[in-house]
């Protein structure tokens, strides 16, 4: 007989309870179950609802079935619909009706919230882990290549020279960026529902706050219903995983760029790459195109549970067992992206003639050159102007502007001088730019001096 069945006088349809089981998902969530039904049992008798003994009893059997459980002797059934009721049959086998008892001043509402909750601040703390090791990963290829000039670009045309540090450090803001939104998503998870019960509480006097105690939540719900009716936390963890992801993505095209014959920027090591079973020359980025792939994966997690929370009535509705297959897939799929990227990175390598010569192409030093002029009193309209005729002029004779001669540049203005060819060398132009948050050298240094101060205390608080 069902838990609940006490209301009904004829079985479920076997269509009907496979299709309504969670179990095949949810069964992951058993440790954060039995967590929760030790803090609950513990203080049903802290207040007298049960016997101290009783609860001491009750915790004894949820420690039985979390070994038997971890031992692979416990058997999840599909009859028992979900991993509470899992869990609450099976100590009821290990000690008799008294583990009927747990379930009192409590609801599946309130016990599935807070399993996704407990979970959910776990993932978040490993998830950051990891976002953290790529971070380091990327400070220590922008230490060995602050001096590696390359293209920036902009539309995917050559812009301005960088360095291939400056260009890794941009990525390390964005990741630094993402961290910080898995820990405020993280703050809004550590709320503890239980105790809400179904939507409206109990009449038995439970103590809420001592169970989030135990529990290691920093806050209470300040709302039964609002604790059992929305996953927005879920939700928030899925945007912020999507985030992340199209971060990931953007990376990733470059890599499958620069790796390409036509950049030749990077090789990626044999053991982050694939081959072809017909082409035998061919060595792919499999990994990198994996990870820009799953990011549609992630961004469907998220619509998933948009849309499965976007008509519900409060409170809780079955609708929201949905809620369950999209957050683990989102999870899985960030922390495996992340697993395999960092290392993908650390172990590549980079060319860094190519690179550099390919900074010294598309005439990327115009603008170096237009705010010479401009820095000599020409209006910064008409340095442009006159720079770009230099570079038409330069396109249609397959020359540069560092080839032009003095007298070639003096006749576009008589404002050049011979100091001009010191002014638009390819690595004059990165090491001028020594604003805060610029390419040169020392700009890159201060940069990563900073990032490691960050990440310092971001490790430093997941102690």
């Amino acid at each position: 007989m069902k838990l609940w069945g006490g209301r009904f006088d004829k079985n479920t349809d076997s269509l009907v309870e496979d299709f309504h089981s969670s179990i095949s998902f949810d069964q992951r969530l058993y440790e954060e179950d039995i967590r929760g039904s030790i803090a609950h049992a513990a203080m049903l008798g802290n207040t007298g609802i049960i016997s101290e003994d009783e609860a001491k009893a009750i915790i004894a059997g949820l420690n039985a079935v979390l070994d038997d459980i971890h031992a692979g002797r416990a058997v999840f059934e599909v009859s028992a619909e979900d991993i509470h009721m899992n869990v609450e049959s099976l100590l009821t086998e290990k000690i008799g009706v008294l583990g009927k008892k747990l379930h009192t001043a409590r609801s599946r509402n309130d016990q599935v919230a807070l399993d996704i909750r407990i979970y959910l601040k776990k993932e978040i703390d490993s998830t950051q882990e990891l976002v953290y090791d790529l971070q380091a990963t990327l400070l220590k290829l922008a230490k060995e290549h602050k001096g590696t000039v390359m293209p920036g670009y902009t539309h995917l045309q050559k812009a301005q020279p960088i360095s291939f540090a400056h260009h890794l450090l941009a990525y390390f803001q964005m990741f630094s960026r993402d961290a910080e939104r898995l820990a405020d998503c993280r703050r809004r998870a550590d709320v503890c529902p239980l105790g809400a019960c179904a939507l409206a509480g109990t009449t038995f006097p439970i103590d809420r706050q001592q169970t989030a105690a135990e529990l290691g939540f920093s806050a209470v719900a300040a709302n039964t219903l609002d604790a059992v009716a929305d996953r927005d936390f879920a939700i928030e963890f899925a945007a912020a995983a999507s985030i992340m992801m199209m971060h990931l993505s953007r990376f990733c095209e470059e890599i499958i760029l620069w790796s390409s014959n036509e950049f030749g920027f990077i090789t990626l090591d044999d053991g982050y790459s694939t081959g072809s079973s017909i082409m035998p020359q061919k060595k792919n980025p499999d990994v990198a195109e994996l990870i820009r792939g799953k990011t549609g994966r992630v961004y469907g997690d998220l619509m998933t549970l948009l849309t499965v929370m976007k008509g519900l009535p409060l409170a809780y509705n079955k609708d929201m067992q949905e809620d369950k297959e999209a957050l683990f897939d989102a999870i899985d799929t960030v922390k495996k992206c992340l697993l395999v990227f960092a290392p993908m990175l650390a172990t590549m390598w980079v060319n860094k003639d190519a690179m550099g010569k390919s900074a010294r192409g598309g005439f990327i030093n115009a603008t170096d050159m237009a705010d010479y002029l401009a820095s000599r009193g020409v209006p910064f309209r008409r340095a442009h102007e006159i720079v770009g005729h230099l570079v038409l002029d330069c396109e249609k004779e397959g020359r540069s502007l560092e080839n032009l001669s003095l007298d070639e540049l003096r006749a576009a203005s008589d404002v050049f001088d011979k100091d001009i060819y010191e002014v638009i060398a390819i690595s004059h132009c990165v090491q001028v730019r020594n604003t805060y948050g610029g390419p040169a050298p020392e700009a890159v240094e201060v940069a990563i001096n900073a990032g490691e101060k960050w990440l310092q205390i971001q490790k430093n608080n997941l102690k």
